[in-house]
């Protein structure tokens, strides 16, 4: 049985008349830029994560970047994030006019090592950005501490963990404000590019509507960008969201399933969920010591898998300015090689699961 990594066509043959009936709507009204449609869904989606206020943007990307601007960040700004994530989390800092700076991550969660944050703050550091990666939260209750104490901001990258709670409070509601993207493949995804920012900041909030807006329409009180979402990706979202729960349950249904299929094999390194936290599993990361042959095997028999990601942040060309070395991220740097993502989404059946996790013990054995 080929299985993709992903099957969004599945997804929407479950919701399909929902989906064509939100998009029939938007295309009578013509209501392609703002209207209701984004309106409702904003206060959807705030309600949903339990925020006062979420503002849309065009992706998630895009909400980072308006945060830090509304924030404040000033050229030579320093701000801290981990070692492993997607690159909009450090890419947006550098394009904010600050300055990166990498810490090394919990070797069993992926996430920001609090342990290390503090070596890495000087005069010069402003804030803090944890992702919480794969579905996990990041250990954020620390990390508030030291951001308390030092005076800095926390911005959650929340564009994997849709709705995953830390300690009962769900993402999102920590810091001061929190990225969400709604790429097509996130837990709650549009059918094309989309993001938001939440917070309970309400001068923040307006400030970043304002600059997502080319800085107020009609009456510009400020230079701002364009960064919209489009009436047809917010109608989606609506459409999407009173499923996102089920769709959660259908995610932990197929990972406890591998969990099962993998306890007796020790050369498969299952997912570790950390106390007091729930797993929304974006992505089901195994970790595997001969994990590029353990791919190739999986891609012949016809298994779809992923790198995320095939390197820690800093030792990408695009921060080779940073001269940084393994010895500098040992866990990041560690597993780097190890890590492969497999297949996993709500509409997977047992069987497909049990193909999967029998070619990925095959592969292992070899």
């Amino acid at each position: 049985m080929n299985v993709p990594f992903v099957d969004l066509h599945a997804q929407y043959i479950g919701i399909k008349g929902e989906i064509d009936e939100a998009i029939a709507s938007v295309i009578r009204e013509s209501a392609f830029i703002r209207s209701k449609f984004v309106t409702d869904f904003e206060q959807q989606f705030a309600a949903a994560v339990g925020v006062k206020h979420c503002v849309s943007c065009a992706n998630g990307t895009d909400a980072i970047y308006i945060l830090m601007q509304g924030l404040g960040i000033k050229p030579g700004d320093e701000v801290i994030t981990t070692a492993h994530s997607w690159i909009s989390t450090s890419e947006t800092i550098t394009q904010a006019g600050g300055k990166v700076v990498f810490c090394d991550t919990d070797a069993e969660t992926f996430t920001i090592d609090p342990a290390q944050i503090e070596s890495k703050i000087t005069p010069r550091t402003v804030g803090i950005i944890p992702v919480h990666l794969y579905g996990q939260p990041a250990d954020m209750d620390p990390i508030l501490e030291i951001a308390k104490r030092r005076g800095l901001w926390v911005i959650e990258d929340c564009a994997q963990a849709h709705m995953a709670e830390y300690k009962g409070r769900k993402v999102g509601t920590m810091g001061v404000a929190a990225s969400f993207s709604f790429y097509p493949g996130k837990n709650l995804g549009a059918m094309g590019d989309a993001g938001a920012l939440v917070t309970n900041d309400s001068k923040l909030a307006e400030w970043c509507e304002l600059y997502a807006r080319h800085g107020g329409k009609g009456e510009h009180k400020i230079e701002g960008i364009n960064s919209r979402l489009d009436g047809l990706q917010a109608a989606i979202l609506s459409v999407k969201l009173p499923h996102l729960g089920r769709w959660t349950e259908g995610r932990r249904r197929v990972a406890a399933q591998y969990d099962a299929l993998f306890a007796p094999h020790a050369a498969v390194r299952t997912p570790e969920i950390a106390r007091d936290r729930t797993h929304v599993y974006h992505l089901y990361v195994i970790r595997s010591e001969n994990r590029d042959a353990l791919q190739q095997h999986l891609n012949k028999a016809g298994i779809s898998t992923m790198l995320n990601y095939s390197k820690a942040l800093p030792f990408y060309p695009a921060y080779a300015r940073l001269n940084h070395s393994p010895a500098d991220f040992p866990n990041a740097f560690h597993n780097q090689s190890r890590i492969l993502s497999i297949p996993i989404y709500p509409e997977m059946t047992e069987e497909m699961v049990q193909d999967v996790a029998t070619a990925v013990i095959a592969g292992v054995v070899e």
